[in-house]
């Protein structure tokens, strides 16, 4: 039921960093924009990299290339308006506006988990199935899965706003966060969100907890397969090319879980936040330097000194 007496909403303010003095959100404002244009330029490189040296053009490396290009987007629907609130802090977003960062924050985010699925996947047929892996990854294939991943992040992303901005938004207009997300967008709602809530618990589950599962079950089966390699060489080889994609899967649905998988009783609108504001730069960070534990020793170590630098930065911070 509707609250009475109340005033729909067009625009929306964002709280953010508005409480922090200026010479505090200036200080932000450079560390962020900072790790911004590392993550960008590092996501750049990978993919002219990959795209440059020919014995890259594995399975593996084009999957990565889908991550770096998808996280690129990812970080565009939101570090900029970030940035330009650090700035301002009091720059209202409309409806409209809203409704398109939430939707391509949300297709390029559940893109990102299914694409950690297919590389947890390559790698199983890889260490596992070493004999059938050109047959059973494909180019063919290959296209399909990242088109499939891309897919399911629309679908789904579809599903989310549609049910969010189906809501009449009312009353207070200023959200305790840096930029459009789903819990916030339901504490504006001026009538009854249970089931709004459930769509999302349930989406969260498909987009988190399902691929989560599957990812850890391929590594069980990965790990098992290696221990029987006889080579010590051949083992630590093995483990080399696994350990890298299975840090970023730790970050990425880590995070992601305690925001939108938490009860509604324990959800704390700051604590979101601050796990939101750290979560990107952390994840850019691990996912360029994750390309260093892939094979691609000469064309990527250029980037060894940077990624290191990143995360010192990151920690200083």
């Amino acid at each position: 039921m509707a609250k009475p007496n109340s005033t729909f909403v067009t625009e929306i303010l964002f709280e953010g960093f508005s409480s922090f003095r200026w010479q505090h959100r200036l200080a932000f404002f450079v560390v962020f924009l900072t790790l911004y244009l590392l993550t960008l330029s590092g996501n750049v490189i990978i993919v002219m990299i990959i795209r440059l040296y020919h014995h890259l053009h594995t399975p593996m490396y084009f999957f990565l290339s889908m991550l770096s290009i998808s996280e690129t987007c990812y970080t565009v629907a939101i570090i900029p308006r970030m940035l330009s609130g650090l700035l301002n802090p009091y720059q209202p977003i409309t409806i409209q506006g809203c409704a398109t960062q939430l939707f391509f924050y949300l297709t390029f985010g559940i893109n990102n988990c299914f694409l950690l699925i297919v590389m947890g996947y390559d790698r199983y047929v890889a260490i596992c199935n070493p004999l059938r892996y050109s047959v059973i990854m494909g180019k063919r294939a290959c296209v399909q899965l990242a088109s499939g991943s891309l897919g399911i992040g629309l679908d789904m992303a579809i599903v989310q706003v549609t049910s969010v901005f189906g809501l009449p938004f009312c009353d207070a207009f200023v959200i305790s966060h840096f930029f459009c997300d789903v819990r916030p967008l339901l504490k504006l709602a001026c009538t009854d969100t249970t089931v709004n809530e459930i769509i999302n618990f349930v989406v969260s589950v498909c987009a988190l907890v399902l691929p989560m599962g599957l990812v850890f079950i391929s590594y069980v089966l990965i790990i098992s397969t290696i221990l029987k390699i006889a080579s010590a060489e051949g083992r630590k080889k093995a483990f080399a090319t696994c350990a890298s994609h299975l840090i970023v899967v730790i970050i990425h649905y880590g995070c992601a879980s305690i925001i939108y998988l938490k009860p509604k009783s324990q959800s704390s609108l700051g604590q979101d936040r601050l796990i939101s504001v750290t979560y990107t730069p952390e994840e850019q960070g691990s996912q360029r330097c994750s390309a260093q534990g892939r094979g691609a020793k000469a064309p990527v170590s250029l980037m060894r000194k940077g990624c290191k630098g990143f995360f010192f930065e990151f920690i200083n911070v």
